[in-house]
């Protein structure tokens, strides 16, 4: 959960820099389910609220915008494979 909020917190800073938005406050909040031990997630969710010198309608497309480029987001999204290497 810490590095899906920590990317998606970072990567809105790097995404309103781009839109000249300069942002105040941003609080991520990151939810997922988890089952018995070794078993994957589910269901996760991220939550952004971010306060800017920006109107409403333009701090939500910051944060869906930011949504679809954030790194580790769409690593997740796609599956990935992880090898130890001994």
């Amino acid at each position: 959960m810490l590095s899906l909020a920590t990317c998606f917190c970072n990567d809105l800073y790097r995404e309103a820099n781009k839109r000249n938005i300069k942002i105040e406050t941003i609080e991520v909040e990151c939810t997922g389910n988890f089952g018995a031990e070794g078993e994957p997630g589910s269901n996760f969710r991220c939550k952004a609220n971010v306060i800017a010198d920006a109107s409403t309608e333009e701090i939500r497309n910051l944060i869906n915008h930011t949504d679809q480029v954030a790194e580790i987001h769409n690593t997740l999204r796609k599956g990935l494979s992880i090898t130890l290497d001994n």
